[in-house]
């Protein structure tokens, strides 16, 4: 890609999705994530009811009163994004690009927490570690990794969440916020439930599936060329037969079934989106989630 377009798409994508940033998710965003626990603040007299293990001794033996001292929530936190470029990314029969809405999607989480003052790091992953982009702070930072989200070409064409995971559990050593972002189009063997439990335990995990509609249920337009965008392998599908369109949809929903239940076992809060739907919805509907709980 030529790189004045690339400038030109880093920029677009830097007015949309700061703008989503700052207009919807600032609020909902800080609501949502906590942070690695409380910080000292300051002191203040003791009253009624404050727990006596909160006194400061040092202070209260100056003024020959009682004072204790108050805590507030740490609110910096590490933001790490897992994203998906294998070869399944790159397509979509309408909207736009699965890879591109993942970009705008980890796009306006980066600027969410940058609003936050919170570092942002990547880790760009196929069935290899691709690229991993260290957290720090600031806007030159994002656009670093939006221009890399949309300029990159990975090595290899396949996926392996699962190496993902192990990779940010070595590098992350102490407990970070972590949007997994893929179609999550592998197969039953490569999701293995075991990592993800481990993962959702040592880190607060969620997950966000892009989709293309023909992921769900086949058209029927007769004889269909189908390539894996992974393998290279082709085949082709008689999608005029309605048992052929039933099976590939019972396929679909089978799949989702085990990936939901693993996510849900590793407590892992996920939302899907289409590539033609409104992943601004899904957001929110991800912050609402962890807002209630």
């Amino acid at each position: 890609m030529e790189s004045s377009e690339i400038i030109r798409r880093v920029r677009r994508i830097e007015i949309k999705t700061r703008g989503l940033s700052a207009n919807i998710f600032a609020g909902q965003y800080h609501s949502a994530f906590k942070g690695r626990g409380m910080a000292f603040s300051e002191v203040r007299e003791y009253q009624f009811g404050d727990d006596v293990r909160d006194i400061d001794w040092n202070v209260t033996a100056r003024f020959h009163r009682p004072y204790v001292k108050v805590f507030e929530e740490e609110r910096e936190l590490t933001l790490m994004l897992l994203v998906d470029v294998s070869g399944s990314l790159d397509f979509a029969t309408r909207g736009q690009l699965k890879r591109d809405m993942v970009a705008e999607i980890a796009a306006t989480l980066a600027f969410s927490a940058l609003q936050n003052n919170d570092k942002i790091g990547m880790v760009f992953f196929s069935d290899k570690i691709e690229k991993y982009i260290p957290p720090k702070k600031g806007r030159r930072h994002i656009l670093y990794m939006i221009r890399e989200m949309l300029d990159f070409s990975p090595e290899s064409k396949r996926t392996d969440i699962t190496q993902a995971l192990e990779f940010l559990m070595q590098v992350m050593k102490r407990r970070c916020t972590t949007f997994l972002l893929s179609d999550f189009f592998v197969s039953d063997s490569d999701v293995k439930s075991s990592v993800f439990q481990l993962a959702g335990r040592k880190h607060d995990m969620m997950a966000i599936q892009v989709y293309d509609q023909w992921a769900t249920e086949l058209p029927n337009v007769g004889l269909l060329k189908l390539v894996d965008a992974e393998s290279g392998e082709e085949m082709y599908v008689d999608t005029g037969s309605k048992r052929v369109r039933q099976q590939y949809r019972q396929h679909w929903q089978n799949s989702q079934l085990r990936l939901n239940e693993t996510l849900n076992k590793s407590k892992i809060d996920h939302v899907s989106v289409s590539t033609d739907g409104d992943f601004v919805k899904a957001l929110r509907t991800m912050f609402e989630m962890r807002i209630r709980k």
